[in-house]
């Protein structure tokens, strides 16, 4: 009578690695890794050879010596006697103002814009269109360079506001609006604890704790709906887990309002924003609009009329549809194209040295660059800079990815 057992184990030998196609790919990634690594190897000591020769080292002590420049631009307090690295850290704050203003402003255009060029009305959709070919199809830099132009050209100075044109009066007698700059209402709070940066981590925190409170509200709803069929009306419970908690906050720190005014040739107090930051930001934002708008117009084509029209057979309408039915299912298309259009515009942010707006670019791979002679350490600093804002942008953008792709069993 014969018995079954399992055949014997198979010893590993050499020979698979090339052999056998369960080990052959991964051999393969070893040897391409082992020759990168030698390569970069060789390029490096190469590098250390080099500079030894030319009796020079790579150092950073640069960074802690005194910039000696001033920045017109600027979120923190900085003056001509800091850091060049405190004058990199503003450098790096102001070339992610005009990232994340420029992707707020590109992606409310770029949606609307997208929309629009599917409408029915002719007109509309032609207008839409001259847009996105206009702006698509000319370099970036053109943008920014007539935006300036055009702002220098058409705002009132300051001096200006001292006679009785009405074009150079200030809006609401908060706003004024000049070939300067744009000069806003600046919040502080009078409490003494709250008056430094304090004040603005608390409403921070509270405005994230409002975000997980209506997190949670939503979340109940939605198992309210799915248990019983019918969803509670939660609108005004939102909305007051968003304002009470954020207006108790203010009204307890005190806070108030810094108005600009007119004083000498200039307006002094509030916050300054340069003609610069606004010729940058707008340039970059209308300029990234039009892919985002083709982004968005490829997304909704990608949805089947079926779903359209299944939608208008319960009786809703076509906005209903549209923020229902279309978008929800179109972001799936558009959030991959998306994030390469955020990064582009935060690469193309480093422009800003042809209107004068000191980012990074301008900074430490401008000035600081030319006064220290460490071009091998700027350089690698710019890189490293750069490469962690975009890789920023991609990891936060692949979250929100992940939560609206389609869910599989």
């Amino acid at each position: 009578m014969s018995t079954l057992s399992d055949p014997p184990a198979e010893s590993f030998q050499l020979s698979q690695l090339l052999n056998d196609t369960r080990y052959r790919s991964y051999t393969f990634q070893f040897i391409a890794l082992i020759l990168l690594i030698l390569a970069m190897a060789w390029l490096g000591y190469n590098l250390a050879q080099n500079l030894a020769a030319a009796g020079l080292n790579i150092s950073y002590e640069f960074l802690g010596e005194p910039a000696g420049y001033d920045i017109n631009q600027r979120l923190i307090e900085y003056d001509s006697q800091s850091t060049h690295w405190r004058a990199a850290i503003v450098g790096v704050l102001n070339t992610l103002l005009v990232a994340v203003l420029g992707c707020f402003m590109a992606t409310v255009i770029g949606v609307v814009v997208g929309v629009l060029r599917l409408s029915k009305n002719w007109l509309v959709s032609k207008i839409m269109a001259i847009y996105v070919e206009i702006f698509r199809n000319v370099p970036v830099l053109i943008w920014i360079l007539i935006i300036m132009a055009v702002f220098v050209a058409i705002l009132p100075q300051p001096r200006d506001f001292r006679g009785d044109d009405p074009a150079a009066s200030m809006v609401l007698d908060l706003f004024a609006f000049t070939g300067r700059g744009f000069y806003l209402p600046r919040p502080y709070f009078t409490v003494e604890w709250a008056s430094g940066g304090t004040g603005w981590l608390v409403v921070l925190a509270v405005l994230v704790g409002s975000f997980f409170g209506a997190r949670a509200l939503a979340k109940w709803a939605t198992a309210t709906q799915e248990a019983t069929g019918q969803r509670p009306t939660t609108w005004y419970f939102t909305l007051g887990i968003w304002f009470v908690p954020l207006a108790f906050v203010l009204l307890v720190m005190g806070l108030a309002w810094d108005i600009p005014a007119l004083k000498g040739f200039n307006f002094q107090g509030g916050i300054f924003m340069r003609n610069s930051l606004i010729a940058l930001t707008f340039a970059l934002a209308i300029y990234t609009a039009a892919f985002i708008a083709e982004n968005v117009r490829a997304g909704i084509l990608a949805i089947s009329k079926g779903q359209t029209e299944a939608a208008a057979s319960l009786g809703l309408r076509p906005n209903r549809i549209m923020n229902l039915v279309i978008l929800p299912q179109a972001l799936r298309v558009i959030i991959p194209p998306l994030i390469s259009q955020y990064l582009n515009l935060t690469k193309n942010s480093s422009l800003a040295i042809a209107v004068g707006y000191m980012d990074l670019t301008g900074t430490l791979g401008g000035i600081t660059l030319n006064q220290t002679g460490r071009a091998i350490e700027a350089v690698l600093l710019l890189m490293l800079f750069y490469l962690t804002i975009s890789l920023s942008i991609s990891f936060i953008m692949n979250i929100y990815n992940n939560s609206v792709k389609l869910k599989e069993r």
